[in-house]
């Protein structure tokens, strides 16, 4: 039986989805790159379930989209997060975003979000749902492409390695399964934020079920271990930035 949360989530992907096709990244007919089976591809992993998104898109029907599908169509469509999971916001943030191509060349704002820790830890990042004064953008020379975030560190729990004050360049990667055991990435979980070394602890199947969270500065904060769940937001951590 599909609980009502899942039910909710389903609308407001159908009104998503809506909005999608209005801004024309998704065609229903196109043949070139827009259509319901390209949307399928990316979302579920195989160009012929475009029935299945139909099914979802049926408010008749009986089948929902699930949290990680959703997850893949923020991170595919620039869609705010915190509105598709959880029903706060709008769908693309506090302000309906032009078109990218459209935008003119000295309004770039740099492709980095800088925001708080504990703006960071308490929302979905994208750059809608930071659409105001309060954040800032800005780009470094080598590093280019979308999903960047950056934040201050508060604490010494990984120094030497990164000081209280350092700033810190992190990219979503999609789930346990891309983790490299002891590198750094900051771990996102019901309103948490650490930044630490990370090991894996698979479950008897294989499957992440578990992260072991271990600091720089061992001699005065602890190992410990987080679960993973549908919630859990992951980041490499790829640059640390420190005042010279």
């Amino acid at each position: 039986m599909i609980k009502e949360d899942r039910r909710q989530l389903n609308d407001r992907f159908i009104k998503v989805f809506r909005l999608l096709e209005e801004r024309g990244d998704i065609v229903k007919n196109d043949r070139g790159g827009k259509g319901i089976g390209d949307f399928a591809q990316k979302i579920l992993g195989n160009r012929a379930y475009g029935h299945i998104v139909r099914a979802y898109l049926n408010e008749d029907d009986k089948r929902c989209i699930d949290y990680q599908q959703a997850r893949t169509i923020c991170r595919e469509y620039g869609i705010n997060e915190s509105y598709l999971i959880d029903g706060i916001g709008t769908p693309f943030g506090f302000d309906l975003p032009r078109d990218r191509y459209q935008e003119p060349a000295q309004s770039y704002r740099g492709n980095i979000l800088f925001t708080t820790v504990e703006a960071f830890a308490g929302t979905a990042v994208d750059a809608g749902s930071f659409a105001t004064e309060d954040h800032e953008f800005y780009s470094i020379p080598g590093l280019a492409g979308g999903g960047l975030v950056s934040f201050p560190i508060k604490g010494n729990s990984m120094e030497p390695v990164i000081s209280n004050g350092d700033i810190v360049i992190c990219r979503e990667i999609s789930g346990a399964h891309e983790i490299k055991d002891n590198k750094i990435y900051a771990v996102k979980s019901g309103g948490n934020l650490w930044v630490k070394y990370v090991q894996r602890l698979p479950d008897s199947r294989g499957r992440i079920a578990r992260l072991k969270l271990i600091s720089a500065n061992h001699l005065e904060h602890e190992p410990f271990i987080e679960e993973v769940n549908e919630y859990t937001r992951l980041y490499q951590v790829i640059r640390r930035v420190s005042d010279l």
